[in-house]
């Protein structure tokens, strides 16, 4: 996700994944970090589904615009989470 800080243009992407019970905790290159609780989000329930070992396999996409789960076969992209949209 493009953003516009200053009139400069910056990428948001992700710098780190974490998780605490049952929420998602993604930290950003800009500072932020969204945390987002699995279980109340429908369209990440397969994530909220997932074992803990699962969710601990996650890497982030080259330049950071996604975390993905190779185990689960299904990411998130960042600029979703920032939107709160469901994948389409």
């Amino acid at each position: 996700m493009i953003t516009l800080l200053n009139n400069i243009e910056t990428v948001v992407a992700a710098t780190a994944v974490s998780f605490t019970n049952n929420t998602l905790h993604v930290d950003l290159n800009d500072g932020r970090a969204i945390s987002v609780p699995l279980d109340q989000i429908a369209w990440l329930d397969w994530l909220a589904q997932a074992t803990v070992e699962e969710q601990q396999a996650w890497e982030i996409e080259p330049g950071g615009y996604a975390v993905y789960w190779d185990g689960l076969d299904d990411g998130v992209e960042i600029a979703h989470l920032l939107a709160m949209q469901p994948l389409a």
